[in-house]
């Protein structure tokens, strides 16, 4: 069997780890790019899990570095997410440099 078709090389194809910095940098970075997004929409754009990572996206609004709000539809309540002045801030600051410092998959190229 050819290297890259073993179960362990497949693993890594389908799940790759992202590092809770990148995941912020993710949504901070999609939230930019469309303005606005619901909640689905935000954790599927970001390839989240929304019991998973939900506690992330909770600690963002809490520290705001977003900011959540709710929009009534009909007899629901959607709730949506948008970048905070000071998550725009911390994007330009911390996270881009550090991740032009600590490129993702380097670890990965390391191996």
């Amino acid at each position: 069997m050819p290297q890259l078709l073993s179960p362990r090389n497949l693993v890594k194809l389908v799940h790759e780890y992202r590092d809770r910095v990148y995941i912020r940098k993710d949504v901070i970075l999609k939230l930019s790019e469309y303005g606005e997004l619901n909640q689905s929409k935000l954790m599927s754009y970001c390839g989240l899990n929304n019991v998973k990572h939900k506690g992330i996206i909770d600690d963002m609004v809490e520290k705001d570095l977003i900011v959540r709000f709710e929009e009534p539809w009909g007899n629901k309540t959607i709730i949506k997410y948008k970048v905070s002045e000071k998550g725009r801030a911390i994007f330009q600051e911390i996270l881009e440099p550090y991740e032009a410092l600590f490129p993702r998959g380097e670890a990965e190229q390391k191996k």
